[in-house]
C-alpha cells in the first residue's frame, strides 16, 4: 500500500490532476456564489490544493516538480493575452501616450511600495529584493528576484498574494470612486494583479482585459528596467 503511495506522489498526472479539480471546484463555487468576491477560484484553488498536500503529508517540493508542466504553460498563456490585444489596437493606439504614463507610474509605486513597506517592517534586504517586484507576473518576477539577489520561492508567493489582492478588491474600488471606463478598470487591474487580475478583467469585458493583458505586459518590461535602477539608487 505504502509503495503504491510513493508511486502515486511521483506520478506527474497526480498532481496536474489534482490542481486542474481544485481549480474547477473553485469555479463552480465562485459562480453559484453569484461571482463573490472573497471566493475567487485562484485563491480557493490554492488553498483546496493546500490542504490536500498537508492532510496527505506531501512537501510542496515534490508537488511543484511533478506539476512543472502548468508552470511551464504560464508563458505560452501570456503570450496568447496577444489576440485581444490585436482586436483592441486602434484604441490602444488613441491612448498610448496616457497609457504608457499609467503604466510607467503603476510600475514605479508597485516597486516602492514594496520596498518602503518591508524596510518600515524591518525584513532582511534578501526578502525586500524577493517583494520588489510582486505586481509583474511569476515568470518575470521570479527571474527578476533570482537575478537581484532575491528569493524567486518567496517571490512567486507575493506576486500570487498580490494578484489575488487586487482582484478582489480593485474593482469594488474603483466602482466606489465611481469610476466606471473599462479601459480604466483594464489598466488598473493589469498593472496592480498581473494574471490573476487580468483574469477577473476578462471577466468584466474582453476590453477590460485586453487592456489588462497590455498593461501586464508592459508592466513587466517597465519593472525590468526600472528595478535594478531602483535598487542601485537605495542601495
Amino acid at each position: 500500500m505504502m509503495n503504491g503511495w510513493q508511486a502515486l506522489q511521483t506520478f506527474p498526472a497526480t498532481w496536474i490532476a489534482l490542481t486542474c479539480a481544485a481549480y474547477l471546484l473553485a469555479e463552480f463555487l465562485y459562480l453559484k456564489s453569484g461571482r463573490f468576491p472573497l471566493l475567487n477560484p485562484v485563491l480557493v484553488g490554492i488553498v483546496l490544493v493546500m490542504a490536500t498536500l498537508l492532510a496527505c503529508g506531501v512537501p510542496y517540493r515534490v508537488y511543484f516538480e511533478q506539476a512543472r508542466l502548468i508552470h511551464f504553460l504560464l508563458a505560452p498563456a501570456t503570450v496568447a493575452l496577444a489576440i485581444p490585444l490585436y482586436v483592441n489596437i486602434q484604441r490602444m493606439k488613441a491612448i498610448a501616450g496616457p497609457l504608457l504614463i499609467a503604466v510607467g507610474v503603476g510600475s514605479v509605486v508597485g516597486i516602492l511600495s514594496a520596498l518602503l513597506l518591508g524596510q518600515w517592517f524591518g525584513l532582511s534586504h534578501q526578502v525586500l529584493i524577493s517583494f520588489a517586484p510582486k505586481s509583474v507576473t511569476t515568470p518575470i518576477a521570479m527571474a527578476l528576484s533570482a537575478k537581484s539577489g532575491g528569493l524567486p520561492s518567496l517571490t512567486a508567493g507575493i506576486v500570487i498574494v498580490t494578484g489575488i489582492c487586487a482582484a478582489i478588491l480593485l474593482v469594488p474600488l474603483l466602482r466606489v470612486l465611481r469610476i466606471h471606463d473599462e479601459v480604466v478598470y483594464g489598466v488598473a487591474v493589469g498593472v496592480a494583479g498581473h494574471g490573476i487580475g487580468t483574469a477577473r478583467a476578462f471577466q468584466l469585458s474582453e476590453t477590460a482585459g485586453a487592456f489588462a493583458g497590455l498593461a501586464m505586459g508592459l508592466n513587466g518590461v517597465l519593472t525590468s528596467l526600472l528595478l535594478p535602477l531602483i535598487l542601485a539608487l537605495l542601495a
